[in-house]
């Protein structure tokens, strides 16, 4: 592996066998006369820059790091580096493990520190300066639909990493930006029937809400689909992101008569405030005459982590998990552990396959002309990445594919073992029209 320095950003070449890697059921290329077309970084050399926008410092800087650690991964795979991974169970798939059309693969990378401004900024400078010709990362919603606009006004493809917020391919979506990661409408559609079917429908809820575009969509998927059930809403209050101490928040619920806690946080603000709920007695209290209840919507094997033996018990969504047995799971699962060491997060696996889907549109495109890459995703049905049968819908660029509620495990039996797969929720149960969230995708060309 090669390095050099390029100011506040890395940049990477990892080289390795040309043609290691042959997929089996390679698709038809796209044909084009694009390619002759000028467009903003358009590869002139060997190889071909992808910019790499991750929260290493702030709130989401523990998904951050698993997202950095699976972007390199599927660098080496897509260079023909390593055993190949999900190259070798995508379908259908046009990569070799011969760089992208040929070219080597190098990346650069940026800090979102959780915050827009900081995101955009690092996401332009890797653009302008790096000549990355497509970015993708980010552990917040804001972050996303913050890059996301850049990158429409500049051209250039966004891969969105974990970003749940409906507003990210609804009210905000954009004609460059796709998301393999499900949404808060998703979460609330497979959790809300398992929620009634385990606590009843006649509940009471008090939420607890990160303050920034996914927090506020979270809740409101979250009362629609409780409420659908017969539950009654009780207060909703908005918290800051990074708080740290929640006990004020968390303090007026015990005098509420709500016998539900909805946590819609993430990260550290997650594992704060859930272990500062169940240090105030939650999750031993009764109301109604009811056992409380505590649910975290949006989960994740790494907050899992954090939050150690609060988890226990308590119910939610994910978008992957290491512990599913489909051949693509246990691919990545098993290329991940000998690189690092231990099993990948769904952030991970998200960067790994939005780093693939992107490779694999080029190659089908058989351009890097964005217009073309774009089309080529557009519509893309897939299978082999871990969620069953996907498909990136094209009148909206949201991927669809089955859901996974969860629970924390009572008996964990390792330190990754803390999210037991409690139902993994079809497609056709989460599935909604594109219209009913707003937005204009924008147009296919856009000037320089």
């Amino acid at each position: 592996m090669t390095e050099r320095k390029d100011g506040p950003s890395r940049r990477r070449v990892l080289k390795g066998a040309a043609a290691g890697l042959v997929t089996a059921g390679v698709a038809p290329t796209i044909i084009t006369s694009a390619y002759a077309q000028e467009y903003r970084n358009k590869p002139t050399g060997d190889s071909v820059t992808l910019g790499f926008n991750v929260p290493q410092t702030g709130s989401y800087a523990d998904e951050g790091a698993d997202e950095l650690r699976a972007f390199e991964l599927a660098v080496e795979h897509l260079n023909g580096e390593g055993d190949g991974g999900m190259l070798n169970t995508m379908q259908p798939s046009s990569l070799t493990g011969n760089g992208i059309l040929g070219k080597k693969v190098a990346y650069v990378t940026g800090d979102t520190q959780t915050k827009s401004d900081a995101a955009r900024a690092s996401a332009k400078r890797m653009i302008e300066k790096d000549g990355a010709l497509m970015i993708s990362g980010g552990s917040s919603s804001g972050v996303a639909i913050a890059v996301q606009g850049l990158c429409q006004e500049m051209g250039t493809i966004f891969m969105a990493g974990l970003t749940h917020s409906n507003d990210t391919t609804g009210k905000d979506k954009r004609r460059y930006g796709f998301r393999h990661f499900f949404n808060a409408y998703m979460s609330g559609a497979a959790l809300g029937p398992v929620l009634g079917e385990e606590y009843g429908t006649d509940r009471r809820a008090y939420h607890l809400t990160a303050d920034y575009t996914w927090g506020w969509t979270q809740e409101e998927s979250m009362k629609n689909a409780t409420e659908a059930l017969g539950w009654e809403t009780v207060e909703t209050v908005k918290t800051p992101v990074g708080a740290g101490d929640f006990s004020q928040y968390i303090t007026p619920v015990l005098n509420s008569g709500a016998d539900v806690l909805i946590l819609n946080h993430y990260g550290r603000d997650m594992v704060n405030s859930l272990t500062q709920a169940v240090q105030f007695g939650l999750r031993d209290r009764q109301a109604n005459g009811k056992d409380f209840q505590i649910v975290v919507p949006l989960f994740s094997r790494l907050m899992a982590q954090g939050a150690g033996d609060n988890i226990k018990g308590i119910l939610g969504s994910t978008n992957w998990n290491w512990s599913l047995q489909d051949a693509g799971s246990q691919a990545f699962v098993k290329s991940f552990g000998a690189k690092y060491g231990f099993p990948p997060s769904m952030a991970a696996h998200t960067c790994y396959v939005q780093t693939l889907l992107y490779a694999d549109a080029c190659e089908r495109a058989g351009s890097f002309y964005p217009p073309d890459v774009i089309r080529a995703l557009e519509g893309h049905k897939f299978d082999g990445m871990g969620n069953g049968a996907t498909e990136y819908r094209a009148e909206d660029h949201q991927c669809f594919k089955d859901v996974l509620v969860v629970r924390g495990s009572e008996n964990p039996t390792s330190q990754f073992d803390l999210l037991n797969v409690v139902k993994q929720v079809p497609r056709s149960q989460v599935e909604y029209d594109a219209s009913i969230f707003g937005g204009e995708l924008g147009p296919y060309e856009v000037s320089m």
